[in-house]
């Protein structure tokens, strides 16, 4: 792990990229999110990632569950009982679920509300899941990104416990029929397309831009300005979530703007690098290997 953990760090130049470019990333703005599941089947197509199941889970429309080894974009539906709140511009309200027209109530507001959030793999600054890979499968681009290399990766696992965030897994299905099985897999960023000048295709498919693609920093600002303007028009639960250099993982090149509890969403509420202590829990280690060592030196020379 880099020795600039507790401070900001760019991830690309402290991997060893000359000239890396600016760092790229994802915010993703769910207040305009509409659910429409267009980024998991970009993704999908675009990867070619094997179909993981039309599963009814009965869980609102959401068929897919979590991120896995073959879901890298995940919309998730949140319904709660509570309205959005007052009018604001640039919000989209289904105004559903309901038995009635949205506003017939008289208040212009339904009675529940829908949460919706694409989520992501965060190809967080300081990962977890490249401290323990023993390959090198997992690396660093010089985009700031973390990917796997599916040629590389022996599909050992260690990555799977690793992340903070439950994103990476490995590929469930039998060898030599479905692609990459066994093999650890998750969002690359579409490292092939950025490399290229083009958006990763689940920005590109996006219908209300609630994904936008671009400079981590520049994100970082346009997110700064939307969560102003949301809290401003009533929304105050409005927060950003990944964007902070100085949380756990050391902010994160894809961030969320959330409107409520990061754990509404099934996101951890203060992620924390799973190898921040590595280094300390080594150093006792060898210590305590020195001491035996010493120990066992001299019950030999007391013996001689």
């Amino acid at each position: 792990m880099s020795n600039s953990f507790y401070g900001p760090l760019d991830p690309a130049p402290d991997a060893g990229w000359v000239e890396a470019p600016p760092r790229k990333g994802f915010f993703t703005d769910t207040s305009v999110c509409i659910g429409c599941k267009a980024c998991e089947v970009a993704c999908k197509e675009w990867n070619a990632i094997p179909d993981d199941g039309m599963n009814f889970l009965g869980s609102s429309y959401d068929n897919t569950g979590a991120l896995g080894a073959s879901t890298w974009r995940h919309v998730a539906f949140i319904e709660q009982k509570k309205p959005l709140g007052a009018q604001q511009t640039g919000v989209v309200d289904l105004g559903m679920p309901g038995t009635s027209l949205p506003g017939a109530a008289g208040d212009g507001r339904a009675d529940f509300r829908w949460l919706m959030e694409s989520d992501v793999c965060k190809h967080c600054t300081h990962a977890a899941c490249l401290d323990v890979c023993p390959t090198g499968s997992l690396f660093r681009t010089e985009f700031g990104t973390v990917v796997v290399q599916d040629d590389i990766c022996n599909g050992c696992g260690y990555c799977v416990p690793a992340c903070p965030f439950g994103v990476i897994d490995r590929r469930i299905g039998e060898k030599g029929v479905t692609k990459n099985a066994g093999i650890a897999q998750k969002c690359t960023l579409c490292y092939d397309r950025i490399g290229e000048g083009l958006e990763p295709a689940c920005a590109k498919a996006c219908p209300t831009k609630s994904i936008q693609f671009g400079d981590l920093d520049e994100l970082r600002e346009r997110a700064a300005q939307r969560v102003e303007t949301l809290q401003a028009a009533g929304l105050h639960d409005a927060r950003l979530y990944g964007e902070s250099p100085d949380d756990g993982v050391g902010g994160t090149g894809a961030f969320f703007l959330l409107l409520d509890e990061p754990e509404v969403y099934g996101l951890p509420p203060d992620p924390v690098v799973t190898t921040k202590d590595l280094p300390a829990m080594w150093r006792t280690a060898g210590l305590a290997a020195l001491t035996l060592l010493a120990g066992a030196v001299a019950a030999f020379g007391a013996r001689s």
